[in-house]
């Protein structure tokens, strides 16, 4: 088996509405790049990854086409250790991260799509099989709402079916971010998980002042207090604080996450398949943590990674994020009494209406 054909694709796919956090301000639209595989039997497999806005989709895209699928014709998909480890070396000189590790991304998804699919197998069943369920939670990006809008919102993922919730910080306040948290607890009431992120904004300090503010609010993980690169300032937030810290969306290799959970002990690694390297990454990092007695919970394009999680033992909380292509899926996630559940369709199982997201799409120089 042969792999004969790489399309890559490029798309600007616009929200259903505006969204704001701390850092990233307005956000209206995302770039997703989507890699196709094609072997000389006809078998086929589909992988993505995304970008917020439109900085760094036509890189990603351009990457993969000139640099990244000339190393993978004529080579078997199933070598999927191999093939990664040529990618990673072809560009290691100019970025093990950033665009590159974007572009490795998306082509690492479609292998394991390839080779589920021609096992015959669900891929959450491939990886490893041990609960096709996953605890799921809304996460809004919701910085720019008042109170009366987040309690709107938080009403709507409970009518989805969700049992868990984050919601953004990072203002300058801790007064007010205890108003509005304070507020979310109690519509949630007391037994169901509430999460706050605050997307780096803060410093060290700030955050430890804010995490024994928040006390009261029995929130289940701060996601982000500070800026990915600060090992020693997640270490102290995470040991002096009285909230558990989530992070990782951020990091862009196993070797980022081996530091952060061996030097910070952070209790909840958060991966995402389309900025660490696909799912062959994110696997090395769930087993990372299992070593360390984490959990791992996940950043985006839920409609991955319910089958990464349910393939492990030492899964935590799916994110249900607001860049979502749910409009283009064939197939929706099924969420139920706070449980999202991995496809048993062969491959990740994630179909797109090709046609009905055509009109999106940006054509690419040949």
């Amino acid at each position: 088996m042969k792999i004969v054909k790489v399309d890559t694709e490029l798309y600007h796919v616009p929200l259903a509405k505006p969204v704001e956090d701390a850092i990233h301000g307005v956000q209206r639209e995302f770039s997703l790049i989507v890699v196709k595989l094609t072997t000389d039997d006809g078998a086929s497999g589909m992988g993505y990854t995304y970008s917020v806005g439109q900085v760094g989709g036509t890189s990603i895209a351009t990457l993969v086409k000139d640099n990244l699928a000339p190393l993978l014709i004529g080579e078997d998909p199933r070598r999927i250790e191999h093939l990664w480890q040529k990618m990673w070396w072809a560009l290691h000189y100019v970025g093990r991260s950033g665009i590159a590790v974007f572009g490795i991304s998306a082509i690492d998804t479609a292998l394991w799509d390839l080779k589920a699919r021609v096992a015959g197998e669900p891929l959450w069943r491939l990886l490893g099989g041990h609960n096709n369920k996953v605890e799921a939670y809304g996460g809004g990006i919701d910085f720019d709402m008042t109170i009366e809008q987040l309690l709107q919102q938080t009403q709507g993922f409970l009518d989805a079916g969700l049992r868990a919730i984050k919601i953004k910080i990072g203002r300058d306040s801790i007064a007010e971010e205890c108003e509005r948290i304070a507020a979310v607890r109690e519509f949630l009431g007391p037994d169901k998980k509430l999460m706050v992120d605050v997307n780096m904004k803060w410093s060290v300090e700030k955050a430890l002042r804010a995490v024994r503010a928040f006390e009261p609010y029995d929130l289940y993980w701060i996601e982000e207090p500070t800026i990915p690169d600060d090992i020693e300032g997640h270490r102290r937030i995470e040991s002096e604080g009285p909230i558990p810290v989530a992070s990782g969306e951020n990091l862009h290799s196993i070797y980022e996450f081996r530091t952060m959970i061996a030097d910070a002990g952070i209790s909840f690694p958060d991966a995402d398949i389309s900025n660490l390297g696909g799912v062959t990454a994110l696997m090395k990092v769930a087993h990372l943590a299992e070593a360390y007695n984490r959990n791992l919970t996940t950043h985006g394009i839920q409609e991955m990674h319910v089958s990464c999680l349910a393939g492990i033992p030492n899964a935590s909380l799916l994110e249900i994020h607001a860049f979502r292509v749910d409009e283009f899926l064939i197939h929706p996630l099924q969420i139920k009494d706070g449980y999202a559940y991995a496809s048993d369709r062969i491959g990740h199982g994630v179909e797109i209406d090709w046609e009905k997201i055509a009109k999106h799409r940006i054509p690419m120089n040949s």
